[in-house]
């Protein structure tokens, strides 16, 4: 049996399915609560219980406390209705542009390549189409288990059946040394969900944009890219793209090709570890050699913690203002997606 769910200041409540989280009864009814990792490692979903009873699942301490869920705090993520709700989120700023509702997919494999170091890029023909704004990502279901993982789309919103996907190795993780680069072959089905997050870029904007990705933190920042110069919706990008070694840069030619072919666009691949007659050191100290000031700019980062964090302090300090600075944080494992404004 349903419950009612009501978000406060929006119209209309939705039903909340008990054995599915808040988050994923709202999203599915297209109606708009702040995430970004979906598995309750980031706390970004938090919400204030008005009216109800959940069930709070069993929330890392660190990101929920015992004192918050005392205080009416839960995770959107995690908490499942016992009865009817009503809650408010903690932040009650929607995105801007277009929300699109959650949805079950199957599809089948038609590429599984190996692209770089540790590296594969997994191509999916979906049955039914999936709407999705350039940026976000979906969850893949790791057969035989319920086990998901995410991933962001690297292809555009207008490619809404055939998505493309660049997949990291995991030593050790289920869905990664155990199916993608183990038993998973061309030709298999697939489950998979979405789209998820809030990590994206959607309006015409005058700020020109500085897009810096580490390892596969390139593949929402190359949706964002095809997207935003198909449909003309930024004056101008500069993507930076940061390796290891020439090992760990992929799709090398697709980006050059591109940056011959319209003059929007600059490409800066960099490598920390290896010399090469490209740049090299640390990617965000590449950005703050080539920018004297971004003040007027924009800026999209994806990847490791320690490389987005290094990227917001860079950023800031040559004046690009905060509330046109998004992250999005990779991390291992669990692996959740993790966006929001500076």
């Amino acid at each position: 049996m349903s419950h009612s769910v009501t978000v406060s200041g929006q119209d209309g409540a939705f039903p909340g399915a008990p054995d599915r989280s808040v988050l994923e009864s709202a999203l599915r009814a297209n109606r708009w609560l702040p995430h970004a990792c979906s598995q309750g490692t980031c706390g970004t979903c938090k919400i204030r219980v008005l009216c109800g009873e959940v069930d709070h699942g069993r929330p890392d301490e660190t990101i929920l406390s015992e004192a918050e869920r005392a205080s009416g705090l839960t995770l959107a993520c995690q908490a499942t209705p016992r009865t009817d709700l009503t809650v408010a989120p903690l932040n009650d700023v929607p995105p801007d542009g277009p929300r699109h509702p959650l949805r079950d997919h199957a599809g089948t494999v038609l590429e599984l390549a190996d692209i770089a170091r540790c590296t594969r890029r997994l191509v999916v023909e979906l049955d039914e189409p999936m709407e999705f704004s350039a940026g976000q990502y979906a969850e893949l279901i790791v057969p035989g288990s319920v086990v998901a993982r995410q991933y962001s789309m690297a292809n555009p919103p207008s490619e809404s059946r055939r998505l493309e996907f660049h997949i990291k190795r995991v030593d050790g993780g289920l869905a990664t040394e155990g199916w993608i680069f183990g038993s998973l072959r061309p030709g298999d089905r697939i489950g998979l969900r979405g789209p998820l997050g809030q990590f994206a870029l959607v309006r015409p904007q005058e700020e020109p944009a500085i897009l810096v990705g580490g390892g596969t933190g390139l593949a929402p920042l190359k949706s964002i890219v095809r997207h935003a110069l198909s449909n003309d919706l930024v004056p101008s990008i500069d993507l930076y793209h940061g390796g290891r070694g020439q090992a760990d840069l992929y799709d090398v030619d697709f980006f050059r090709a591109l940056e011959a072919a319209d003059p929007r666009f600059r490409y800066h691949p960099v490598l920390s570890e290896e010399q090469w007659d490209g740049a090299t050191g640390v990617v965000t100290d590449a950005v703050l050699d080539d920018f004297a000031s971004c003040k007027g700019r924009s800026a999209y980062l994806c990847g490791p913690p320690a490389m987005v964090t290094a990227a917001v302090k860079a950023l800031k300090r040559r004046r690009m203002a905060p509330r046109l600075i998004f992250k999005e944080e990779f991390t291992v494992g669990s692996a959740p997606p993790v966006m929001s404004p500076v």
